[in-house]
């Protein structure tokens, strides 16, 4: 079983009973009822009043808890209890306090605090997730379980001792000897090369970096650390599960947090039943970017769908400006959720705490416990739209015939390179790319690069610095086929050790996209390069002309001018037809970006940093080649999304916009939200924030 059971989408969230007294669940119950809350996250921070000591198991807190909820006829996301270490435990084994990044010994304090190598860390949480599994594993509200709490928070890891040696454990175990160490590491450069495994030390500011993170003399020795530590974690998860496992079947999880750096969440997603993942946007108005990590979040398990597991129902409280919900917002963010996969909305929290460091985050129930607030009031509707939806949904899955390839290990490499230039951005690449092919309305999966690659028509691999296994050649199979594959600058540069191909840049890609890069520029921020994209432009470098592939964009002549930054390679075509040239620099009139024929398809290679009309300009081309362009790619704001189960097929619409818009049914079908009919062509008016739940017929 790898989904938790369930009769519609899971309602609720985080609840801290533990912090409240009696007559206060009283309450909190009856406005759930109001609000058609049905399930709840429960234990998450409990280590302390669970187990006060390394002897003594107190579980009574949660089993009245659960009792309640089973009584008021809710299920219970049940949690072991391991998010943060209590002060017992830091204080009877000391080596559980995590050393920074800085080779600072922290004392006990805040949250994510332990080193996950401490014996007595993993001992004792083991212990508390199996004492909870054993004693709850039958009780009637549990349906699935929720191991420790946002792994990896602050700045990921541990730099301890233990830490250093699991990382040298884990060498051996990747490379088996030292001299495959040293080749991986190119340890001859500036003296490195190590002659015993006691040699190696974690990379830290105390050793290879010298500025901050992202300043590593050696890249291969940086890049280890940040699987380790990754996989570090992992281990924990994995025996605290496999202590839920000794006594319950039920689904385990653990929640992750979209797009985060420090942890490689491909690397864990074969672990976990079903994923969940918490969505705290850091921008006012980000429909595209949750849009991309709800996609994220849905790619780690194949398609399946996940949980939201913590959105906040009106402010978050971590930030230096912390804005609240506008009216509207929660829902419409929250079906969002949905449309992209979510089989559970779920909030943090329940009830506002009196007191601590999230005191002023939001919360269903304010400190007053007012059922009349605006957002309350917000929080009943969306109740009563999702019970109303009951099982229409459950398990559906999208239907993308495009694949935007994410991938961590080419996450770090860039970022942690010496060059070309630190201001791009892997992250803000992503983002970028999803948004060009979001607003067009195409269907969207965002996988590993080890993703069956087979049912897709478009790949788009921004950034795909290490090219890793037969990567290169699956990617030229589903040009050959005729599909479209589009990458670009810095693509195609190291192996897995993050050691260069030493052969022509892009290295195995480049046959499939038809060009040999023969330098790469970088300026400062603010610094850009006109490039012309498309029209009857100059002639390209090695004599090939730029094509127009324009299709009715751009100016009179089809052609688009995109302000470049950041990063410039000088391509030289070997078989591509030229797309775009430069405009300024000694480099004028040469190609910046090309499309190669392969097979019955075709490779584009974007040779620089597009602006966000250059690459809508590029990926609107190449959805319009496969005709996966989507029915309302050219209203602004208004999102256009696909589900399908037991064929059924459910079509989204969420209006993210500022103005009223209409448009025309592109289907005909009924909408579950409002058990209206919708005939094909009929016009639909949106007013801002709305949503569409059209069952097509």
């Amino acid at each position: 079983m790898t989904l938790p059971r369930i009769p519609r989408i899971a309602y609720g969230g985080d609840y801290n009973p533990e912090q409240w007294p009696a007559e206060v669940w009283d309450e909190d119950h009856e406005a759930f009822d109001l609000a058609r809350i049905d399930t709840l996250t429960i234990g998450v921070f409990v280590w302390a009043l669970t187990q006060p000591d390394e002897h003594t198991y107190d579980l009574t807190v949660l089993e009245q808890a659960l009792d309640r909820a089973h009584a008021e006829g809710r299920r219970v996301c049940l949690a072991t209890g391991t998010g943060a270490v209590p002060p017992w435990l830091a204080h009877e084994y000391p080596e559980v306090c995590r050393v920074d990044f800085e080779g600072r010994r922290h004392v006990y304090g805040q949250r994510h605090n332990a080193c996950h190598s401490s014996p007595a860390y993993r001992r004792l949480a083991t212990a508390l997730a199996g004492r909870v599994a054993e004693r709850f594993a039958d009780h009637p509200a549990v349906v699935a379980w929720h191991v420790n709490n946002e792994y990896g928070g602050y700045d990921g890891g541990c730099w301890c001792d233990l830490c250093a040696g699991e990382f040298r454990a884990w060498l051996r175990e990747r490379y088996g000897d030292l001299d495959r160490l040293n080749e991986a590491w190119n340890t001859l450069f500036w003296s490195h090369r190590f002659t015993a495994w006691e040699q190696i030390v974690p990379p830290n500011k105390l050793s290879e970096h010298w500025r901050g993170p992202n300043h590593t003399a050696f890249q291969g020795i940086t890049l280890d650390y940040l699987r380790f530590t990754s996989e570090n974690m992992l281990r924990t998860f994995r025996e605290e599960k496999e202590a839920i496992r000794a006594h319950s079947d039920l689904p385990v999880t653990t929640n992750f947090m979209g797009m985060f750096r420090p942890l490689d969440y491909h690397r864990w997603s074969e672990h976990l039943d079903f994923a969940s993942w918490d969505n705290y946007p850091p921008d006012g108005r980000p429909a595209s970017r949750m849009a991309l990590t709800h996609a994220l979040m849905r790619g780690l398990k194949g398609g399946q769908p996940f949980w939201l597991m913590e959105q906040t129902p009106t402010v978050t409280a971590s930030r230096d400006v912390n804005p609240v919900k506008r009216p509207g917002f929660m829902g419409l963010w929250s079906w969002q959720a949905v449309a992209h996969g979510a089989d559970a909305v779920l909030f943090f929290q329940m009830r506002q705490s009196r007191g601590a460091s999230e005191k002023y985050h939001g919360a269903v129930l304010n400190h007053a416990g007012r059922t009349d607030t605006r957002s309350f009031q917000e929080v009943a509707r969306l109740g009563a739209e999702l019970e109303g939806l009951g099982d229409r949904t459950l398990g559906a899955r999208t239907p993308a015939n495009v694949a935007l390839l994410f991938d961590w290990d080419s996450w770090w490499a860039v970022e942690i390179s010496d060059g070309p230039n630190r201001h791009l951005s892997y992250q803000r690449t992503m983002i970028e790319h999803h948004r060009s092919l979001w607003e067009a309305g195409a269907q969207i999966d965002v996988v590993p690069v080890t993703a069956d690659l087979t049912s897709y028509d478009v790949v788009v691999a921004p950034l795909l610095h290490m090219i890793k296994g037969d990567l290169a050649e699956r990617l030229a199979a589903v040009a050959e086929r005729g599909g479209t594959v589009v990458t670009g600058v810095l693509s195609g540069r190291v192996d897995e050790d993050d050691n260069a191909f030493l052969t022509d840049v892009p290295g195995p890609l480049a046959e499939l996209l038809g060009v040999r890069v023969d330098e790469t520029d970088a300026q400062a921020p603010g610094v850009v390069n006109p490039v012309r994209l498309g029209g009857t432009g100059p002639r390209g470098a090695g004599g090939t002309s730029a094509v127009d592939v324009s299709a009715g964009h751009g100016g009179a002549d089809g052609a688009l001018v995109s302000e470049a930054s950041l990063v410039f390679d000088l391509v030289l075509p070997r078989g591509a037809e030229v797309v775009g040239t430069y405009g300024a620099d000694f480099y004028a009139g040469t190609p910046a970006v090309t499309r190669n024929p392969y097979g019955a398809g075709e490779a584009w290679y974007v040779g620089t940093n597009l602006d966000q009309a250059g690459l809508d300009w590029v990926l609107r081309r190449v959805l319009d080649r496969h005709g996966l362009v989507g029915p309302f790619a050219d209203v602004p704001g208004l999102e256009h999304a696909v589900r399908e189960v037991d064929g059924r097929r459910h079509e989204f619409l969420l209006h993210h916009g500022d103005e009223a818009v209409e448009v025309g049914a592109h289907v005909a079908g009924t909408d579950l939200l409002t058990g209206r009919p919708v005939s094909q062509g009929q016009s639909l008016r949106l007013e801002p924030t709305d949503v569409l739940v059209l069952e097509v017929s």
